[in-house]
């Protein structure tokens, strides 16, 4: 594995010189912004703190994609050695994927309020059964099984405004029973997307519950002393009235009982939600606020840590005010802690997955990958892509991530893809679904490690 020094950080390159495309570039500072036009899968790129733009530096963009059909042959594109075929289609908004222990392939169709189950023997290239495991739910996002192991008990779904848990025993295609809430009344509106993940003890679950507003704009202005308060009993961002037990992650047992507790607050929207096998830390990929401009803040990918606070809506990225906000907070600005890695402005990460295979050369294995659903507050399209985020040899995140698969864009305005599942299968190969055209890609490596 090559290093490459920049600013006096050695960042381990993540991808094979076997597999590395003879273009393959690092950009850094200004250049790391960028947009689709210089996408393509070894490109990486390093965005720090030094490199945040002033507030308002460009205007604030309204830049919505239009979506078009998938051009005749069209297929993303991977790095050298890897293969991308279509494994399904014709789902309805697939977002959340997860793999159950006996390789059976679970997606959450969020506009269709369901579950549905692919199975697909190891190798295969499309799936051979299709199933609705569960449906009439309420813009099901995040699913877990439970407990860890060969043999699980139960289908966890986050719905938007719950979690509610179904019995289940391996090889389930269809709810074996109703839906048995454990947690109720998850506050709604705004950001709809609820993600899960189980403590690697099993004793936690923890729960991504974005924000409602965009940077608390509106929200109700207390008294110091009613925030000292209510904060000193609840938690930051409980005194922001409707965002009370938002912009976090939160926590509870795996039946419910002890309600949900912060784990981690300041996190505007936590989409994608996991824990490092080889650690045990929970990560996450967040939609940083929009209206400040192209390049500004970044989106992010994280490490979590109990207690920790990033700063929404006061600060972003480390002790940086919210023009907004000025003045309003100055106590939280040396608690704000900065993101391990800073992602191309307003990507949109949704969803993160470690590779946990074999297939794949060795600088991917334990590595994270990270889908970008795209960009629609910025001048220049951004996202619309799968990353890696690289890593060092403890398994610690670098804060450099690379290109992985790409091409969803043809053009200025029109993309046919926005990824959002992600997720690794039996096999090792990677299955990264899109919900513009409703179809799930299969990523395989062919190509000598």
């Amino acid at each position: 594995m090559r290093k490459l020094v920049f600013a006096g950080l050695a960042i381990s390159i993540c991808l094979a010189d076997a597999v590395a495309a003879r273009d393959e570039s690092f950009l850094a500072g200004d250049q790391a912004y960028g947009d689709w036009h210089v996408d393509r899968p070894g490109v990486q790129r390093l965005i720090t703190v030094k490199d945040l733009p002033p507030p308002f530096a460009s205007k604030v963009a309204a830049n919505f994609p239009s979506i078009v059909s998938r051009p005749d042959g069209a297929i993303p594109n991977a790095p050298v050695g890897f293969k991308v075929e279509l494994f399904a289609q014709g789902l309805d908004h697939p977002r959340a994927i997860r793999i159950a222990p006996n390789g059976d392939i679970f997606v959450a169709e969020t506009r269709a309020g369901r579950i549905r189950v692919l199975r697909a023997a190891n190798g295969a290239a499309k799936p051979a059964l299709e199933e609705n495991f569960a449906s009439d739910l309420d813009a099901p996002f995040g699913i877990a099984f439970y407990p860890s192991g060969a043999d699980p008990q139960f289908v966890y779904v986050a719905n938007t405004d719950s979690i509610v848990r179904f019995p289940y025993h391996s090889g389930d295609t269809k709810a074996r029973g109703p839906a048995e809430t454990i947690i109720k009344e998850i506050p709604t509106g705004g950001h709809s997307t609820r993600d899960i993940a189980f403590s690697p003890d099993g004793k936690r679950l923890y729960v991504s519950v974005g924000s409602e507003t965009n940077v608390a704009d509106g929200m109700e202005r207390k008294s110091p002393e009613e925030i000292k308060m209510i904060e000193s009993a609840h938690g930051l961002g409980a005194s922001w009235g409707k965002e009370e037990g938002r912009a976090a992650v939160l926590w509870t047992d795996p039946d419910g009982k002890t309600g949900l507790h912060p784990f981690a607050q300041g996190i505007r929207n936590c989409a994608g939600l996991s824990v490092q096998p080889n650690t045990g830390d929970v990560w996450c990929v967040t939609n940083e606020r929009d209206a400040l401009g192209d390049n500004l803040p970044p989106d992010y990918a994280t490490r979590v840590r109990e207690g920790g606070f990033y700063g929404w809506p006061w600060y972003y990225i480390g002790a940086h005010e919210d023009p907004r906000h000025k003045g309003e907070r100055p106590d939280l600005a040396d608690k704000v802690i900065v993101p391990d890695v800073l992602i191309q402005p307003h990507s949109a990460p949704l969803q993160i997955a470690f590779y946990t295979g074999i297939q794949f050369p060795a600088p991917f294995r334990g590595a994270p990958f990270i889908s970008l659903h795209g960009s629609w507050n910025r001048g220049t399209r951004t996202g619309y892509k799968v990353v890696c985020a690289l890593l060092d040899a403890n398994g610690k995140p670098t804060g450099a991530y690379q290109d992985f698969l790409t091409g969803f864009v043809v053009s200025d305005s029109g993309v046919w893809g926005r990824p959002v599942g992600i997720a690794v299968a039996h096999d090792g190969a990677l299955l990264v679904g899109e919900d513009a055209g409703g179809t799930i890609w299969r990523v395989t490596y062919t190509g000598k490690s």
